[in-house]
């Protein structure tokens, strides 16, 4: 019997409704109940209710650690911006036969787990590594650069692993621009940066945004990176609420501080949301 289009479509979203409810909205759920109970030191939890555990999340210490989370991920987001635009936007001018061998070299490494890219960048970083052989070979420098436990080397780790996650919305966004409005704009008196400011940024600035989410996010709860690159010299959030599960035995602890990362994010895109609704109603009016 032939399905048709509809029952295709109704079982489609159906599957996937049901994974998602299993695999992403039981586990939140259950963080969240997770949350509300009491740490034991001879069990997982204590099933009592209480909200002691969002209470002691905003521990002076741990709002310092957030604070310092937060420069971390904006610095991170921001290097990783200024390195992936020009990356895109030279993707979306070349020839399309030479567009699919870029996609290819951006997406060959996902194809490696990321804690093993880590562990490939200390090999290259480390005092004895790739990157100091060859600076000595080329005698720009004589002694060994450590870079490997320092925060420069959790900095690298970062660019390094969330870079693509800031190039392909951007080039998903430039690939589709009529660059006729550029040399429009060039025709009519505009210099190049004038034509970049006033006609690409801003018709690219949706690709930024979801750039800028895809970054920023992830940089502030990646807790292997730190760990390996850093050392015991960075202690980020994502390392912090690691910490409280395994090694400090406060899962209701780390629970409630999973939550409300998970709130303050959802409220970071519902404010982009919100102020991007308002900018559209605006056009109309």
């Amino acid at each position: 019997m032939k399905m048709s289009n509809r029952q295709f479509k109704i079982m489609a979203i159906g599957f996937i409704s049901v994974w998602m409810a299993i695999f992403a909205a039981l586990p939140l759920l259950l963080t969240f109940l997770l949350s509300l109970f009491k740490p034991s030191t001879t069990q997982v939890v204590v099933p009592h209710l209480t909200l002691h555990n969002y209470v002691d999340a905003f521990h002076y210490l741990y709002i310092r650690i957030f604070l310092h989370s937060m420069l971390w991920a904006v610095f991170t987001t921001v290097l990783c911006l200024v390195v992936a635009y020009p990356f895109a936007y030279a993707m979306a001018k070349m020839p399309s036969k030479y567009r699919a061998l870029s996609l290819l070299l951006i997406m060959v490494p996902f194809w490696t787990s990321s804690l093993i890219r880590t562990y490939a960048m200390m090999t290259i970083i480390k005092a004895k590594g790739l990157l100091n052989h060859c600076l000595i070979a080329l005698h720009i420098i004589h002694a060994p650069l450590q870079i490997l436990y320092t925060p420069v080397a959790v900095e690298i780790g970062l660019v390094y692993t969330l870079l693509p996650f800031m190039i392909l919305p951007l080039y998903a966004n430039l690939e589709k621009f009529d660059w006729r409005l550029v040399e429009a704009a060039r025709d009519l008196g505009a210099t190049p940066w004038t034509s970049f400011s006033k006609v690409v940024l801003p018709v690219s600035m949706p690709g930024i945004v979801s750039g800028v989410l895809l970054v920023f996010l992830p940089s502030i709860t990646l807790f292997y990176i730190p760990e390996v690159l850093g050392g015991a010299k960075s202690f980020l959030l994502g390392n912090l609420i690691k910490y409280q599960f395994l090694d400090g035995s406060n899962w209701p602890l780390g629970a409630a501080m999973s939550t409300l990362l998970l709130l303050f994010l959802l409220l970071m895109i519902g404010l982009y949301r919100l102020r991007h609704q308002r900018k559209n109603a605006g056009l109309f009016v």
